[in-house]
């Protein structure tokens, strides 16, 4: 599959939860954590489960930065 997103991070799903509609699901990469809700038709499609290895792709209009 071709994207246009440019900016993709390596991951494992390290927790799923399930609403009736929508899930929230978070990825670890590294040492960081990021965090997506998506449907739960999405999950069900892509057959999503804790450890698999995923791509987070970040497509935004913005982006934030705040120095340490």
């Amino acid at each position: 599959m071709t994207i246009s997103a440019r900016n993709q991070l390596a991951g494992n799903v390290e927790e799923i939860l399930l609403g009736q509609i929508m899930a929230h699901v978070t990825v670890r990469v590294g040492e960081n954590l990021v965090e997506s809700v998506i449907t739960r038709r999405s999950i069900d499609t892509l057959q999503l489960k804790v450890g698999d290895a995923v791509k987070v792709l970040i497509k935004s209009t913005e982006v934030m930065l705040q120095k340490d």
